[in-house]
This record gives structure tokens, sequence and C-alpha cells, in this order.
């Protein structure tokens, strides 16, 4: 599938520019992957045009099969495992014979393998690149470990660092690669590149872009999570309700997130501005603004801790019962 229109534009962009390691940097949602992706293809590329790679050399078609010699793609594990790249052989084998889950940070041992890589001489005489996704998902030992590659890079080798939090990184990293903030698509290229893809309903598209912040990528996480413009819209009166049949096929870090949007959006309500990601008439009546703010700093706690709660199901009672309450007070 060809890239979309808005990251076409900047890859051919970048390409046109120098530089041994780039950081794409953005909110999350915008194709800071795909970005990432359409730029070592270029790299590497036997028949490389203005346009980016060819798509039909070996060198491409080893990217397409996850299986390039001179590509080392560092993502967490989980991430790995659902975009079909492969794990070194001891780090498969530990989580096929359940001795650990995959990790959802970038494990220092694959950045170690990563500086190793740097140092190996191409294997198809077009250099070598290295792909970090999403970059602050590495640990101190980690970045640290790239520092010092960036630092002194290998004469042939490459980077691309994408992340949707920037400064969650070292500020070493960041001086130490030229940066590319993501440009957000227009909303017409948003809204018809998300109903092009396969399994969004036409009548899906504007609430669920609303509903991710006009972050088309987002919109699509959500739709393939089962999210619905029906759904969403329902969301914030059943959790007034305290209705945990709504949330219960919920993560606890995707409800603290659709909460906190919930949240923002009744704190703009109450000072006369439009709501940014629910429709005005979706919202409860408006409630307390000591509760609202109170709400947040709850929910920001939450966040902290979404990915690895002990008991995720307590947890989920435990955020719909504090909404309930606070979308049910009312201003004196």
């Amino acid at each position: 599938m060809s890239a979309a229109p808005w990251l076409q534009r900047q890859r051919t962009s970048l390409l046109g520019q120098r530089g041994h390691a780039w950081l794409l940097h953005g909110p999350s949602g915008l194709g800071q992957y795909e970005l990432a992706l359409e730029l070592v293809r270029a790299w590497l590329c036997e028949q490389p045009g203005g346009e980016g790679a060819c798509g039909r050399c070996a060198s491409c078609h080893a990217i397409d099969v996850r299986a390039h010699a001179d590509l080392c793609v560092l993502l967490p594990e989980v991430q790995m495992l659902e975009l079909g790249w492969p794990l070194d052989e001891k780090a498969q084998a530990e989580i096929d014979e359940k001795k650990r889950k995959p990790s959802r940070e970038i494990r220092v041992e694959a950045m170690r393998g990563a500086v190793e890589f740097g140092q190996r001489t191409s294997a198809r005489g077009r250099g070598k690149a290295v792909l970090v996704f999403p970059a602050e998902r590495m640990n101190a030992i980690s970045a640290n470990a790239l520092l010092k590659t960036l630092e002194e890079p290998p004469g042939d080798a490459r980077f691309v660092l994408a992340t949707g939090a920037a400064h969650l990184l070292l500020p070493t990293i960041r001086s130490r690669c030229m940066g590319h903030p993501m440009a957000w698509p227009t909303a017409q290229e948003a809204q018809d590149w998300l109903q092009a893809q396969d399994g969004v309903a036409a009548a899906d598209v504007p609430v669920l872009l609303a509903a991710a912040g006009g972050r088309p990528e987002e919109a699509l996480r959500m739709a393939s999570t089962g999210r619905t413009a029906r759904a969403w819209s329902a969301l914030p009166q059943a959790l007034a309700r305290g209705d945990m049949g709504a949330v219960g096929d919920f993560a606890p870090a995707e409800l603290v997130d659709a909460m906190q949007k919930l949240c923002h959006d009744l704190l703009r309500a109450g000072q006369g501005a439009a709501p940014r990601f629910f429709a005005a008439a979706d919202l409860p009546p408006p409630a307390r603004l000591q509760a609202l703010l109170h709400w947040s700093r709850k929910l920001q706690d939450s966040a902290r801790i979404a990915e690895h709660p002990l008991n995720a199901g307590l947890m989920l009672e435990s955020l719909v019962a504090l909404a309930k309450t606070t979308l049910n007070s009312r201003p004196s």
C-alpha cells in the first residue's frame, strides 16, 4: 500500500536533504513509523528515485518480508511481533517458553545488538540503516548505548528515530539528530485516507477522526479495536451512569485516554469553548470545576501505571466509579 499523501510529501522533502540521523517527532498517530520505514526503504533501495524506493528490487522485497541484512529495526517486542519483525533467537525462545512476556520497552540487549550491527560491513553495498520506534520507549541504558553510536557513527550507517513524545528523549539524543516535525494532513486528506482503509465504515470516519484529535492513524487504530461512532458518542453518558458494560473491552490505558479526552472537553465546555473530541450534544450536564480538576489529576496518575496495572479489572472499576462521581457533581 502506498504511503498516505501527507507522508509522501514529507518523504520527498527528507530524501532531498543530507544527514546521518533523523528524529521524526510530533503527536502520535501522524505516521511516524510509516515515514521512517519509507526513508530506510529509499536509503537501501537498489534503484531509488526522487519519490523514494522503487518497490521492485531485491532490497525492497527483503524489507517487505522482514529479512533485510542491512536493516536493524528496534521496536518494543510487543510491536515487533504485531508488525511481523523477527526477534533474536534468545528473546523469541524466552517468550515461546513463557519465561517472560514480550517487552513494552526497547530492551538493552536489542540496543546492544544494534550497536554491534552498525560496526559490520554492509551486505548489499548500499550502507546500513537503523530504525528506532517509538524512541521514547528506550530506557536510560538503551538511550545511552545509542548515544555513543550517534556521537561516533559508523561511516555507512544511517539512523532514523521516530517518536510521539520527543520531550522524553535525552537532550543529547535530540541534539545529535536532525529534527523533523511531522506534518498534519488536511482534513480532507485525513477523511479520504481513513475512508479508504479496510474495516472503516464511512459513517464512522468523522466521529473517529474527532475522537483521535484529527490524527488519521490513531483513528484507524480505534477502528481496528472495534470502536464505532455510535459507541464513542454514547461513552460520556454511559460513564455518567457508571455503566461498566460500555467499557468492558477497553484496556486500562485506552480507557484513561478516553476519559482524559472527556475531561478536557468538559473543561472546555465549562469555559464556553467547543469540545474537541466529543460532540457537544453527547456530553453530560456540566460538572463542578473542582471535581473536574481533581479528576484530571487522578487520570494523570492513572496514566503512569495504565500499561502495567496490578489488576486490570479492578482498575477499570475504579476508573468508572471515579468518573461517575465526577460527572454527577453539579456546580453550586
